[in-house]
């Protein structure tokens, strides 16, 4: 039987749902595609986001040969295969280029992405890979700068995932707009949001929902709890995942990893993913921690990659260790008040330009245009000289932006910077 998630996938681009932030109409990645002038990409992101999806609709709007291939399964004689084939395409009668796609493009080794070098350079293939994986670690140098463009694919939101849901449900082709399935609204957002961003995992849900619904049933809100294992008053009521990530940053920021702890476990249980905790967590390290600790946004990024490639239930211990630590230790939002501060001078007043001795004078005809002039390389006075850094207007008022506390490290870093201030006053004085 084939999978709901697969009959489901839109055949026309207008179809497509999510990754607006590149795919919209108008856009020029939408344009490139129906102008028949899109070149070769890499798409990455976690899985059930469209990557294959889009890849097979783009293959369909440029009327090219398409060749869809997994790189966990195919070796570096299948590859070769295609290649000849492709080049034939191209240098034969047919004239044409042929599109392969290739799936966890990040499997490959060093040699066989280097295959792929050649016809990319003639055109004979235009080249689609798709990766969990950041393409930037995972894939090689060199075919990343033969492909026009990298595109991160992001979880789909809840709204779009409801959207696909709603549509499969009333779809007489290829979902089941002919079986009449009664279904409340709140049960599709439900599985919307319990599916984490991931459309396969939604709509797969929903085909074992309704291939074992009796006739007398209606989807409910109970009979998605029961087909996802998991509980669901977490996303019973929308307000309840918000009003608890906001007790648990307050506990954090109140240096109580009492209660830091009691929320995370309220989340946990409600069924709170790994995702949406760890992204909060991480916020809370340099929001809430800090100068004070500095470490604490590298321990808790830690935490929160442990806790993803372990899964849960055991991500649970790690992430009790990240909520723990960044309780228990100093605090201090310094830095962040120092970038608000800066942020709100650029949005209420004028500011001078970038002093001229801090100018890139890195190409020809800087010098002639006093860029970089008198510029003092701090090394070469020890690590530190008397210097202009802020534009005039600032720099005259003597603005501080960052003003650091007494609390944990952060303490070490005031002591130094007041002394050199004091080497400033000494300096201008003189």
């Amino acid at each position: 039987m084939i999978p709901l998630s697969t009959r489901m996938r839109p055949s026309k681009l207008e179809d497509f749902v999510g990754q607006t932030h590149f795919m919209f109409k108008g856009s020029l990645f939408y344009n490139s595609i129906k102008n028949k002038t899109f070149d070769s990409a890499i798409f990455f992101g976690p899985s059930g986001t469209g990557k294959t999806t889009l890849a097979r609709i783009i293959a369909g709007e440029m009327d090219s040969s398409f060749v869809e291939i997994n790189a966990s399964t195919t070796g570096t004689k299948e590859l070769k295969m295609i290649l000849e084939n492709a080049e034939t395409r191209f240098f034969g009668l047919q004239q044409e280029t042929t599109c392969l796609y290739v799936d966890e493009v990040h499997r490959w080794n060093k040699l066989q992405q280097d295959s792929l070098l050649k016809a990319l350079e003639e055109g004979v293939i235009s080249f689609i890979g798709s990766t969990t994986e950041n393409p930037y670690f995972s894939v090689n140098n060199a075919i990343l700068s033969r492909v026009r463009n990298i595109y991160e694919f992001k979880r789909l939101t809840g709204e779009e995932i409801s959207i696909i849901l709603k549509r499969t449900l009333e779809d007489r082709e290829k979902g089941f707009g002919g079986m009449d399935i009664k279904y409340d609204d709140e049960a599709l957002g439900l599985l919307a949001e319990m599916s984490g961003g991931d459309c396969r995992v939604a709509l797969d849900t929903l085909g074992f929902i309704i291939d074992n619904l009796s006739e007398k049933d209606r989807l409910n809100k109970d009979i998605v709890a029961e087909a996802m294992q998991r509980q669901t008053t977490f996303y019973d009521k929308k307000e309840d995942k918000y009003n608890l990530l906001s007790a648990l940053q307050k506990s954090v920021r109140g240096s109580d990893p009492h209660a830091a702890v009691h929320y995370l476990a309220r989340l946990l249980e409600g069924g709170g993913d790994i995702q949406m905790i760890g992204r909060r967590l991480m916020v809370m390290a340099s929001e809430d921690v800090g100068m004070a600790y500095p470490s604490a946004i590298s321990i808790v990024t830690s935490c929160v990659q442990a806790a993803q490639m372990v899964g849960l239930p055991e991500a649970r211990i790690n992430l009790a260790q990240a909520v723990v630590l960044l309780a228990s230790c100093p605090k201090s939002n310094a830095s962040y008040m120092a970038l608000e501060k800066a942020a709100a001078d650029l949005r209420n007043r004028k500011t001078d330009d970038v002093p001229p001795h801090l100018m890139d004078s890195h190409y020809s005809g800087a010098a002639r245009l006093g860029r970089g002039l008198d510029y003092k390389y701090p090394h070469e006075y020890g690590g530190y000289v008397t210097q202009q850094y802020l534009p005039d207007d600032l720099y005259n008022e003597k603005v501080k932006y960052y003003v650091p506390t007494d609390n944990g490290s952060e303490g070490a870093f005031k002591k130094y910077l007041e002394e050199l201030e004091k080497i400033d006053e000494k300096n201008n004085k003189g």
